[in-house]
């Protein structure tokens, strides 16, 4: 596993992909080959289930802030019926300059006792916006009128729809729901200052 030192993964990176168990050579190789020379500012190691037709598959994800870019790397599984497990990994780098929008969201249990340390950090979700996606969600469009049988063509709402990170205390734990907040919260004002 990478260690500190030119061209390496810091160690804390390092022990947080190799925690998940799940590629981890691979994943620090492609993580480390895109950093390059750069210092790593904060990161996220996040891995989920998906569903893939009638299996469960694993998802990593890794994002790498350093003071010019956001790293974000993906790894799956990527298995076909008869072949030797495979596993596609892709990493974007992406300039803070070009960040356009970094949302938190964070879900307090007990927010009444916020601030008298009786609250919890139930659930947090990131949602970062540089432009490459968009989804577009159409519907019918309808008139007041109740009694109209008109077609009124079409209506929607497009939004940016680049990465979403969602990470609860039950399913991933607390540790992970304030690593999230940490890194969103580093992104927010790094890439404020960018543009």
């Amino acid at each position: 596993m990478s260690t500190s030192g030119p061209g390496l993964l810091p160690s804390d990176l390092g022990r947080d992909i190799d925690s998940c168990r799940y590629f981890p050579e691979l994943v620090a190789a492609t993580v480390s080959m895109a950093l390059g020379e750069e210092s790593v500012l904060a990161h996220l190691v996040h891995q989920e289930a998906t569903f893939n037709r009638d299996e469960i598959q694993r998802h990593m994800s890794v994002l790498v802030l350093t003071a010019t870019r956001l790293l974000v790397s993906h790894t799956d599984e990527n298995n076909e019926p008869g072949k030797t497990g495979q596993a596609l990994t892709t990493t974007e780098s992406v300039p803070l300059s070009t960040i356009k929008s970094v949302a938190l969201s964070q879900v307090v249990g007990n927010a009444e006792a916020f601030g008298a340390g009786g609250s919890e950090l139930v659930e947090t979700w990131l949602a970062v916006s540089w432009g490459t996606m968009s989804r577009i969600d159409l519907e019918p469009a309808q008139c007041a009128d109740p009694s109209c049988e008109a077609g009124h063509g079409l209506t929607g709402v497009s939004a940016a729809d680049d990465l979403t990170v969602r990470i609860s205390a039950a399913g991933d734990g607390p540790d992970k729901v304030s690593q999230l907040v940490t890194f969103a919260t580093a992104l927010q004002r790094l890439s404020g200052g960018a543009a």
